[in-house]
């Protein structure tokens, strides 16, 4: 149905409103999307922008499939680096988004950092590379689609899922590594779930 809506739509060449609580309906046919939640609107824009700058948490969860990652830690100041730190885990940021950290007085605060499946990465060359935002991380479950791979894992108290180009090695009951791709996080403010970067 969504081909034929589509091919409508271009026919037509008019302005047409569209109201779906399918977020795969919303992206694919948008050209500027309305999110609600309660009725009150949390962000209008194009679907790229919605996709990469949600302005909130909540905007950053409902779009995506699998949806965005989100997990609970603190911003911390150790030895000039600013980290993210959750649980025994330390997540060293870049410096803009460091910087952008200190001047707005999170330094000691709970944030949420959000990132999505596709830019977590198993591979070992891109950890050895980024071995300050690496970590390890429990396999729960394995789904291995043919051009790409769903890794559910564990990591203390969050559940996080990877998105993984071909094939993965991964078995269930397998602790692999896993590493972030920094300068693709978000992070949200623990108190309003605001958008901080």
């Amino acid at each position: 149905m969504r081909t034929e809506i589509a091919k409508l739509h271009k026919k037509l060449a008019t302005t047409f409103v569209y109201v779906t609580h399918d977020q795969t309906e919303a992206m694919t046919l948008g050209t500027r999307i309305v999110v609600m939640k309660d009725g009150i609107v949390q962000q209008v824009a194009t679907p790229k922008v919605i996709y990469e700058n949600p302005v909130n948490l909540f905007v950053a969860g409902f779009i995506g499939s699998p949806q965005m990652n989100s997990i609970n830690g603190m911003v911390k100041e150790e030895a000039g680096k600013v980290k993210f730190i959750f649980g025994e885990d330390k997540i060293v940021l870049n410096e803009k988004q460091g910087e952008l950290l200190k001047s707005k007085g999170y330094i000691g605060k709970e944030v949420i950092i959000g990132i999505r499946p596709e830019n977590i990465i198993d591979k070992e060359e891109f950890i050895i590379n980024n071995i300050e935002q690496s970590l390890m991380a429990h396999v729960e479950v394995v789904e291995n689609m043919g051009s790409e791979t769903y890794l559910y894992l564990s990591k203390g108290e969050s559940s996080i899922r990877a998105k993984i180009n071909g094939i993965s090695s991964s078995v269930v009951g397998d602790d692999i590594k896993i590493a972030f791709k920094i300068e693709k996080i978000h992070m949200f403010d623990k108190e309003t779930e605001l958008t901080i970067f």
